[in-house]
């Protein structure tokens, strides 16, 4: 799947003031990639991510996902991307704290009508991935940070997503728990072809990434990376 953002502008109101977050903004992602979307807090990064995940619409310009534009599609055509193509890996890891390690990754299955057996095959699966399998009937208040994050992770990649969008997925981990992740990340990119889009401060992931983007005043430049980092 392929993610083709055509002179992307996003503003926003606040109070008499005009915020412009994305400033004719244009960026293809193929399948397969890893980039890292570098730049300074409040620079654009995160809307653009919003932009890519069809989870927002952009003021002027298109998003093209696979040939199809955001802006024609409705908001049924829209929600079955999202659930079934697109990861979403959160700062905040945006768990279920109800539900066990298993059910916050069951969950999208649930929603896809998944079979019971193949759900709980999968779910398993992707816990041993990422290194949780003996944690599965946990809450996740029980986990740390790390865990948490690997949950996350775990939901993200369980439906088989085409791309993973991640907005800071190392910003609240430690540098050891870091590596591991960045680690995680970089061998599904490598080994399953997971196409990977982080937005991110960390140089760890940058320097792993294999295209690096740097958005400044909500404006894109591939060449310019120092200030951006």
């Amino acid at each position: 799947m392929s993610i083709r953002l055509e002179s992307v502008g996003k503003t926003y109101k606040l109070g008499q003031t005009t915020v412009h977050a994305l400033r004719d903004a244009s960026i293809e992602i193929e399948q397969g990639e890893f980039v890292a979307l570098v730049g300074p807090s409040g620079s654009g990064k995160s809307t653009m991510l919003q932009m890519m995940g069809a989870l927002d619409q952009p003021s002027t310009g298109n998003v093209w996902i696979d040939n199809q534009a955001v802006n024609k599609l409705d908001d049924h055509q829209l929600a079955k991307i999202r659930r079934d193509r697109i990861g979403f890996i959160f700062q905040s890891f945006n768990l279920i704290p109800v539900l066990s390690v298993f059910g916050n990754v069951e969950l999208p299955l649930v929603l896809q009508k998944v079979p019971k057996q193949e759900r709980h095959d999968r779910v398993y699966a992707m816990l041993e991935l990422v290194g949780l399998s003996d944690r599965a009937l946990h809450k996740t208040e029980e986990l740390s940070g790390g865990q948490r994050q690997r949950v996350a992770i775990a939901r993200a990649l369980v439906t088989k997503p085409s791309i993973v969008l991640s907005d800071e997925p190392t910003a609240n981990l430690d540098s050891k728990t870091g590596e591991e992740i960045i680690d995680l990340m970089r061998r599904l990119n490598e080994e399953q072809k997971v196409t990977l889009m982080f937005a991110t401060h960390d140089p760890k992931i940058v320097k792993h990434a294999k295209r690096v983007i740097s958005i400044l005043d909500g404006q894109i430049n591939e060449d310019k990376l120092v200030e951006a980092v």
